[in-house]
This record gives C-alpha cells, sequence and structure tokens, in this order.
C-alpha cells in the first residue's frame, strides 16, 4: 500500500498550509510502514499545490528515513528529459537510492498551460525514445541513448522508472518497455481492466529497457477511512464536490464536507460516482472489504490510495486507521 499525494489545499487555507500539510502526512506515512510517498504533477489548479513535483519529494525525502518517494508522475512533455535526469539523479544521490520516477504522457492541465511548458514531444514513439534516454542517463556510462550527452548527477543512479497511464495506450508502452506500469484507476477507470490485460500481454522483459523480468501493476484507488461508515459517507461529499466542480468549470480549492443528501442532485451525483468508482470508503471494516474486492478482481501488485479531505487532521486520521487494518 502506497499514497499518491496532490497537495490539496482547502478553502480557507493557502498554498504554504497545503505543502505543510502534506509534509506532516510525509512523516506520519513513514511510521506508518507505507511503501511510497509519490506527488502528481499539476498546474493552473486552484486546489492543488503539486506542481514543482521535484520539491516537493527533496523536502518529503530529507523528513522521512524508510519510505520510497517519487513522481506520481512528472508530466514528461512538460519537461526536458535531460533536466529530468539531472534532477531526479541529484536526488537520488541525496536520498540513497529511495527515488522513484513515475512518467506520464499527459500535461496535467488544460490545453493552454500545456503549451506554455511545453518542453518535449507527447507522442507514443518520443515518449519511448526520451525513456530510453533518460535511462542512459542514469546508467553506469551516464550517456543518453540517442546522442553523446553526459550528465555527471544521474550517472550510475538507476533510479526506477515506471509508466504512468489511464489507457490501453499508456499501458502497450508501459509492456514493450518492459517496466512497471500505474494505471490511473482513482479517476479514470473507464479502460483500467483492459489496460491491465493488454499491459500484461505486451511485457515484454527482453526489451532494451526493461527493468524488471515480470509485469507489474500499480493502480490508484480513493480510500477514506473513518471510523464510521456515516462518518466516512460525509467526508466523502468533499471528493464528490470537488469532481462536480470540474464538471461544472467551477475553480476552486478543496470543499468542506456538506450532508450527503445536500451535495447535488441525483444524475449529477451519478457522475461523480461513475469517474470515482474505485473507491474504499467507509468504516475500516468496509473499506478493507472495498480494498480486497479490488485487488481480487485486478490482480494488481499493489495499491496507492489517493485521499482527499477538508481537514488535513481527517486525512491523516485515515492514513493511520487504513494502516492499523491492512498492513
Amino acid at each position: 500500500m502506497s499514497i499518491l499525494d496532490l497537495v490539496p489545499i482547502p478553502e480557507g487555507r493557502t498554498a504554504a498550509e497545503g505543502i505543510a500539510a502534506s509534509m506532516e502526512a510525509a512523516r506520519q506515512a513513514d511510521e506508518l510502514g507505507y511503501r511510497r510517498l509519490w506527488f502528481a504533477e499539476h498546474h493552473n489548479t486552484p486546489g492543488l499545490a503539486a506542481s514543482a513535483s521535484a520539491l516537493l519529494i527533496a523536502r518529503a525525502a530529507s523528513l522521512t528515513e524508510r519510505i520510497r518517494v517519487g513522481a506520481g508522475g512528472v508530466m514528461l512533455p512538460n519537461h526536458s528529459p535531460l533536466m529530468v535526469a539531472e534532477q531526479y539523479g541529484t536526488l537520488a544521490n541525496m536520498f540513497g537510492g529511495r527515488i522513484d520516477l513515475g512518467l506520464g504522457r499527459a500535461p496535467g492541465t488544460d490545453p493552454m498551460t500545456a503549451r506554455a511548458l511545453a518542453r518535449s514531444a507527447a507522442d507514443a514513439q518520443s515518449f519511448a525514445r526520451n525513456i530510453a534516454d533518460l535511462q542512459g542517463w542514469f546508467g553506469a556510462a551516464g550517456t543518453a541513448r540517442s546522442a553523446p550527452i553526459f550528465s555527471a548527477v544521474s550517472a550510475g543512479t538507476d533510479v526506477p522508472i515506471w509508466v504512468l497511464g489511464s489507457t490501453v495506450n499508456g499501458a502497450s508502452i508501459a509492456g514493450r518497455l518492459g517496466l512497471p506500469f500505474s494505471v490511473a484507476s482513482h479517476f479514470a477507470p473507464e479502460q483500467v481492466m483492459q489496460a491491465i490485460e493488454v499491459y500484461r500481454d505486451a511485457f515484454d522483459p527482453k526489451a532494451p529497457t526493461a527493468q524488471i523480468d515480470r509485469p507489474y501493476v500499480m493502480a490508484g484507488i480513493n480510500v477514506l477511512v473513518m471510523p464510521t461508515d456515516e462518518e466516512a459517507r460525509r467526508q466523502w461529499t468533499t471528493v464528490q464536490q470537488m469532481f462536480l466542480n470540474i464538471r461544472r468549470g467551477r475553480r476552486g480549492k478543496i470543499p468542506p464536507p456538506v450532508d450527503p443528501d445536500q451535495v447535488a442532485p441525483a444524475f449529477e451525483l451519478a457522475f461523480a460516482e461513475s469517474a470515482l468508482r474505485f473507491k474504499a470508503v467507509g468504516s475500516p471494516k468496509t473499506a478493507v472489504r472495498a480494498l480486497e474486492e479490488f485487488v481480487a478482481r485486478t490482480g494488481v501488485d499493489e495499491l496507492i490510495a489517493v485521499t482527499y479531505t477538508y481537514d488535513p487532521a481527517d486525512r491523516m486520521k485515515s492514513f493511520q486507521l487504513l494502516a492499523e487494518h491492512w498492513f
């Protein structure tokens, strides 16, 4: 069990407060025994402070001792691959090999902001070539595979690379490259089962880029654990409101919970629940049962929990209850 943190900013709070709460959560996750803590990348989003992932990773890694810390992920079209190699090579040198690098092809933002950020191509062929170059910079020679460009700071760090995706396209890339695959089932559930099957079928352990000898899938799942089902359902209304606000084009910070009967009309609520269908929300017993059912259905190797709450203390309560009843 791992954690994906998007560094939420609740209504009435600042980005600085959101970052501070996430760093406190990182310390707690390390103590509780979670396997990884990954930070997402989003831009032009008022309610999320997860934009400069490498900086968040550096701070969280400095505050922890055991947990792996990484990017979930770097949206590669927004970045120069060489700069990514240098940043994550530096992190690996600083933090003793606890660094993971998840890579995605989506921009993590709207088209206008994507154009402002764009540094590399997003097509599948360019994405695969950039991954190969990154592996070259992380390898013993420290040189890109497509050009004689050397990176001293990343050479020999062998930073593990993951491919992130929500469709069969990303799954196919991950499989053909022989890399672990992280599927975004927490917000894009439509192709999850098909993507996992495509990934496993396409997996090539003999690919020049292969890092592992068998398929390995990590799946995102929405998790909110409270002492009672009733309390969890009320806290879950924060997430429902977030997704409905996205649909309505309302930009804002993380809203407080409301009475479950007051969230939205039934037809709108059905939209949110469809997008968020892979979830474990409830008391520890209810949440663990949902997690076990999800694992049985998908056969995934690892889960990465996504938890939003208005009050950061409730998010940490959820992490603690999950750890107590899952590990």
